[in-house]
């Protein structure tokens, strides 16, 4: 696969296959992330690959954090509401969490760090495309929260930028219609 047809065929797929994905093939795309463009070689990147039981723990956390912002955490429809939380890590085999962590050099811009790890995101998921897995980014506010920070260790000037689910596609993803470059780009000459 070329690199115009993976840009023009990769898509967020949300449902993906239970069936365990090759720990070589999840280095492959963790490899594709550490070739993204950084400002100072700062490599600002963390990430944390979560499969198996790992899931049920992130599970937990986010039901955690949920349950920190219900006014009635107690009522049934709250209760129904943290079991749908903590049940999200079990969507995909593989998560990789991918943070931010800020280079040292005083000359370093925050900004162009967490740009950076976007851009190593990107990079992850056209991998995955290639590889024939499917993957989403997936983020919200739990995904900012301090406890999810802390979770993974990140410093005080860190941060999650956020969740890549990953696993076999449960079925070809639909063509979608893209608005024409056109519309969002001015000549200067």
């Amino acid at each position: 696969m070329d690199i115009f047809e993976a840009i023009n065929t990769r898509r967020s797929i949300g449902l993906v296959k239970d069936d365990p994905v090759p720990e070589h093939l999840v280095e492959k795309i963790l490899e594709a992330g550490t070739f993204a463009p950084n400002h100072y070689r700062t490599n600002p990147w963390r990430f944390f690959v979560i499969s198996e039981s790992g899931r049920n723990k992130l599970g937990e956390l986010l039901a955690a954090i949920t349950k920190s912002g219900m006014n009635e955490p107690l009522s049934e429809e709250d209760q129904q509401k943290l079991e749908n939380v903590k049940k999200k890590p079990l969507r995909a085999p593989v998560i990789i969490a991918v943070g931010v962590e800020p280079g040292v050099l005083q000359k370093v811009i925050h900004k162009e760090e967490t740009a950076a790890v976007s851009a190593s995101i990107q990079n992850m998921l056209l991998a995955a495309h290639a590889l024939g897995l499917g993957a989403v980014w997936r983020t919200g506010a739990i995904c900012y929260d301090d406890r999810v920070r802390s979770y993974f260790q990140l410093s005080d000037k860190g941060e999650m930028a956020g969740f890549i689910y990953l696993g076999y596609p449960i079925k070809a993803p639909a063509a979608i219609k893209r608005k024409s470059f056109h519309e969002f780009t001015k000549w200067l000459k």
